[in-house]
């Protein structure tokens, strides 16, 4: 069952990819509370001040390339913070190579999504990426489950 509202944060420094996961969030069956950073360090920043005053998000969806910090360094870092360990890790990428993928799973995300190019398959990775981290569950999934890749067929309207 799927909190409402959905606390999200979007970590991500292409402010259109922002604007695109934004536009997709609202056409979407679910109430959300998204809020976006354009770089690593405003991340570990916001989460560190989430720590402090509630409430966490329930789930962090993470580009990798962006400046000031990786999302390869953030995800270590959270990874390794008490506090936050447990936070759904949903890396969110233009890139797919499998190498990356497979220590990406092995740093702890939850889930791998390539961004994709078609607006509605986007509304449809969100949602099916929501539904999943959303879970009582915490726990990261079996390693063939971890690439999402949008093939839920229809979103409830």
């Amino acid at each position: 069952m799927m909190p409402t509202p959905v606390i999200l944060l979007l970590a991500d420094d292409d402010k259109d990819d922002c604007l695109f996961f934004k536009d997709a969030l609202e056409e979407l069956p679910i109430t959300a509370d998204l809020t976006t950073v354009h770089d690593g360090e405003q991340l570990m920043e916001l989460l560190a001040k989430k720590v402090q005053d509630p409430p966490p998000p329930h789930v962090l969806f993470l580009d990798l390339n962006m400046p000031r910090k990786n999302g390869f360094e953030c995800l270590s870092e959270i990874k390794s913070d008490e506090k936050l360990k447990l936070l759904p890790i949903i890396i969110f990428s233009t890139s797919f190579e499998q190498d990356v993928v497979n220590l990406l799973y092995k740093k702890g995300a939850h889930y791998y999504i390539r961004k994709p190019a078609e607006f509605s398959q986007l509304k449809k990775v969100i949602y099916q990426a929501l539904l999943l981290a959303t879970e009582e569950n915490t726990e990261q999934p079996a390693k063939e489950n971890f690439v999402i890749k949008g093939d839920i067929e229809a979103i409830q309207q």
